[in-house]
Formats: C-alpha cells, structure tokens, sequence
C-alpha cells in the first residue's frame, strides 16, 4: 500500500517535469517569439542598409582620391567639394540607420530580460512545487518514507524514485543559475546599448555641422569666384603664397626666439608641464595630420590637425611657453605660435581674435584667442572650410603629428 502512495507521489512529481521541461544548455527559448523574429528581421534589414552605404562611402572616397590627383581647377574643386556633401548627407543616413538599429536591439534584449525573469520564476515555482509534494505524505519526509518500506524492494524502489526526484531538483537550480547568469549578460549588453546609442547621437549631430560647413565652403567658394576659372586660379596662388610666407615666418621667428632666450637666461627653455592639453576642449578631428582626404592637400600637405570649434571658442595655450609670433593677417590667415622647452611648440591657425603678443610668456591653458575659420572673416585665410581650429605641434621646427602629444 506504501509503495502504491510513494509511486503516485513520484507520478505526479514525474508530471510536474513533464509539463515544466528544462531548456537544454544553451537553447534560446526566446527564438520562438514571433516579437523577436520580426525585430530580427528589421535589425538585419537595417544591416544591409548600412552595409550597402558603406559601400556607396567607399565610392565617394575613390571619388574624391582621384579628384585629388588631378589638376587644381575651379571643376575640380567643386566636384571634391559635391563628393564631400554628399559623402556628409550619406554618412547622416548612415548614422541615422545606426541608431534605429540600436533602438531595435535596445528592445529585443529588454524582450530578452523580460523572458529569463519569467524563466526563473517558472523554476523556482517548479521547484517549490516538487518540495511540496515530498513533505505532504502523512507529514513523513520521504527519507522517513523509504525506511518505512516493509521489503528490500520497495526500500530500492523509493531510493530510485528519491534520487530522480533529486536529480531533476538538481537540474533546475542549474537551469536558475544558467538563467541568472544569461540575464546578467542580457543586462550588460542593454547597457552597452544604451551607451553606443548616445554616441551615435553625438556623432548624428557631428555629421550635420560637418555638412552644413561642406555646404558653407561651396557657396564660399562660387561666391568668390564667380565661377571663373581665372579668379580660381588667382584666389589659388594667393593661397599657396600666403601658406609659403606663414612656414617661413614660423621657421625662422623660432629660430630667433630661441635664441632670445638662450642670451637672456643663458640656458634652453625647459618644459614646466606634465604634457600638452587640448587647446579647445576635446572635440572632433575633422582633418588629421597629412590627411588624405583634405581637400586642399593639392595646395599644401596638411602639417596639423583640425579640431572642430565654433567660430569664436576659446583657445587656450596648449604648454606654457613664450609667443614667437602673434600674426593678425585681417581676414587672411591669422596665427600664433608658442615655442616651449624640449625643442617643442605649437601653432593655433584660423584665430578670430589675438590676446597676445610676441615675447610674451604664458602658462598652459591661458586664453592666447579665439578660433576662427568660417570663410570670409577675420582671421580665417583664403583656404579654410568652415569653423575650426588648426593645430600644429612642432618638434626642432618640423611638424608632427599632435595626436601623438595630446591627452
């Protein structure tokens, strides 16, 4: 009669399992979710969207290296110049694709979470339920149940059903704990989501100054012009005259500033700064050091980086040192430059406004300007495309990279 209850009990136990299955290692339930499958399909839909932008990206940056190569025309300009725009409004697309992608598996993984806590508390439901089972038999413990089975039969019977029971209660806790530690990873790849969605937006509204500026140098550029390839031409050896005059000016006044100094103090200037900061606040390169993609490489091989800065920002001196030169060049090309110690200095283009001048000293984040850029104000030169500031750093008066020296 005992072992007619203990084999009901280990029914109803084996029925539980039965209508509560475990998810084998590693199966994902939620595949099955018609929610999911669509956010699937859109997520890929929007994959080969990016992918096939990409591929249009790679087009234009072909494009643009051949234009590059060739002839320096007013045609020519232009054309790098429309490859540029729409280089731009592609990359905007194309951020903004990422972005809806983002979102789309911001929500699959927040489906994901949702899932797992239901798939725990299924579980530990399962679990208490099983334990229940065991306990309820004239209030005996099944331990107490199989020692008062009256045969070695049935003692062997109810030592089997007990170890079954165990192992599928065995089973669960690691089904909780593979379960937990999913939702865990769920939660940290939510996270990362979230993260990466922000810096999309960042680099969205990145996008759209940069291609507002693209826009501003095309209209800067016909309106100089007046579409004539003469006053191209013109406006073109003005430029490269005007580049020419400032790297020679910036050569030899370092020179001699130097040289001021050793007189004066009788030693070489010593460098008093842990290192370089930025000069603007940390911000997007638009062109980096001999930049393939500059679109007046044809004219001079870009010696610094651009940091982008709207026209009037402050700029502070990168390292303490003395200014060689504080050049006002009305509206061409404004510049200074401040030598400092380890055969070092820097050099800040495209300045709006000057607050020094030449000899003096100045601490590492004093205002020295402000930024400039914008084509036809002061400060800007006849070659700029758009607000920014141009950035040197010079070592035995060769320029280098400035990546290589900012935080």
């Amino acid at each position: 009669m005992k072992n007619k209850k203990y084999k009901i009990i280990a029914c109803l136990i084996a029925a539980l399992f039965l209508f509560h299955p475990l998810i084998s290692l590693g199966q994902e339930a939620e595949v099955d979710d018609p929610q999911i499958k669509e956010i699937n399909q859109e997520i890929q839909t929007k994959r080969d969207r990016i992918k096939k932008m990409q591929e249009q990206q790679d087009l234009y940056n072909k494009a643009l290296e051949q234009k590059q190569k060739e002839k320096a025309t007013l045609n020519n300009q232009l054309a790098i110049l429309e490859n540029r725009l729409a280089k731009a409004a592609l990359d905007i697309d194309s951020a903004r694709t990422e972005i809806d992608r983002t979102n789309l598996e911001i929500e699959k993984v927040i489906i994901e979470i949702n899932d797992k806590d239901k798939q725990i508390a299924r579980q530990k439901g399962h679990i208490a339920s099983v334990v229940r089972l065991m306990q309820q038999q004239d209030g005996k413990s099944a331990l107490e149940a199989i020692l008062l089975n009256d045969t070695l039969n049935e003692f062997i019977s109810q030592a089997k059903y007990l170890s079954d029971i165990n192992k599928e209660i065995s089973h669960s806790l690691e089904a909780i704990t593979r379960y937990k530690k999913d939702l865990e990873e769920k939660q940290k790849n939510l996270n990362d989501s979230k993260k990466a969605l922000t810096d999309l937006k960042v680099k969205l509204e990145d996008k759209k100054v940069k291609l507002a500026s693209e826009e501003q140098s095309k209209a800067y550029l016909l309106e100089r012009t007046k579409s004539s390839e003469k006053e191209y031409q013109r406006m073109l050896k003005l430029a490269k005259e005007e580049q020419q005059k400032a790297e020679a000016d910036i050569v030899n006044l370092e020179k001699e500033e130097r040289a001021r100094i050793l007189k004066i103090s009788g030693k070489e200037l010593e460098f008093n700064d842990a290192g370089f900061i930025w000069p603007v606040a940390k911000n997007t390169v638009v062109a980096f050091f001999h930049d393939p993609d500059y679109p007046f490489r044809y004219v001079f091989e870009h010696p610094a980086v651009d940091v982008r800065a709207a026209q009037g920002t402050i700029i502070r001196a990168a390292a303490s040192g003395y200014i060689a030169i504080a050049k006002d060049a009305g509206t061409g090309y404004s510049y200074i430059m401040i030598i400092h110690g380890n055969s070092l200095a820097t050099v800040y283009g495209h300045v709006s406004k000057i607050y020094v001048q030449a000899d003096e000293y100045v601490v590492q984040g004093q205002a020295i300007g402000l930024s400039g850029g914008t084509p036809g104000t002061r400060g800007a030169g006849r070659m700029t495309t758009g607000p920014h500031l141009h950035f040197e750093v010079r070592l035995n008066g060769v320029p280098v990279d400035p990546m290589e020296y900012l935080p």
